[in-house]
């Protein structure tokens, strides 16, 4: 099923930008947006990566799921993400177990159920080059309009990802990636536990959250945290009140 081009038109690409505090929290929003589009009868799993050269690489997941298969390519420094990003060539894998190109990444993921993936590029500049690699579940979920679809989605992000470049500064990560990736898992949790209690889905709770730190002026992680931080006090009080005296 192809997605709503209204949902990732300029405009609306434009707005996250200017709601989002920094790079990754841009690219967090843009890969939720990526995966909300391409949902089916099975989840969709997005992840999006840019790698600037002489800089620091960016990765950013719509879900933990998707974080976890993007971190065991990172481990390999191998995978179609990564091959599609330095090559510049769409990678279509329409079952993964099948493949004899991926079968030490195919195995190291096994557990995750993962069916098929395609991983597009996103044409950059000359000084970065990006990926969007889409995960499911689901045998051969790639048909050629779906390919096509995404393959237009990828391109429509251009534009907006190298304006984000110059607008955000480079975001220097610590030299161990699984901390970087472990940040992204608080977010995840934040954005969990807003869809429970506004009963929304996960785009909507990410959009609050962004909403959230430009007004505080700070970090969507450092707001997730709060709100993480401030709902285990609550359980804790909760717990405690509950005692028997």
């Amino acid at each position: 099923m192809a997605p709503d081009r209204d949902i990732s038109d300029s405009e609306k690409l434009q707005a996250l930008l200017l709601e989002s505090p920094g790079f990754t929290e841009f690219l967090l929003g843009l890969s939720t947006i990526s995966a909300s589009l391409f949902n089916q009868d099975v989840p969709m799993h997005c992840a999006i990566t840019v790698e600037r050269t002489g800089g620091p690489t960016t990765v950013a997941s719509s879900s933990a799921l998707a974080q976890r298969l993007d971190e065991q390519q990172y481990a390999f420094d191998d995978g179609p993400c990564l091959t599609a990003l330095r090559t510049g060539h769409t990678v279509l894998i329409p079952q993964l177990t099948d493949d004899p190109r991926w079968q030490r990444y195919a195995d190291a993921i096994s557990g995750e159920h993962i069916q098929s993936i395609l991983a597009v590029p996103i044409l950059m500049d000359h000084a970065s080059a990006g990926a969007l690699n889409c995960y499911s579940r689901d045998i051969a979920a790639f048909d050629a309009a779906m390919v096509e679809s995404v393959e237009e989605h990828a391109a429509s992000l251009s534009t907006i990802l190298q304006l984000a470049l110059r607008v955000h500064e480079p975001e220097h990560y610590p030299d161990d990636l699984s901390d970087v990736l472990r940040s992204r898992a608080v977010v995840d949790a934040a954005v969990a536990l807003v869809m429970a209690q506004n009963r929304c889905s996960r785009e909507a709770a990410m959009l609050m959250l962004h909403v959230a730190a430009r007004h505080h002026d700070g970090r969507v992680q450092a707001v997730a945290q709060e709100l993480l931080d401030t709902a285990r006090a609550r359980t804790v009080i909760s717990r405690t009140a509950n005692q028997p005296g």
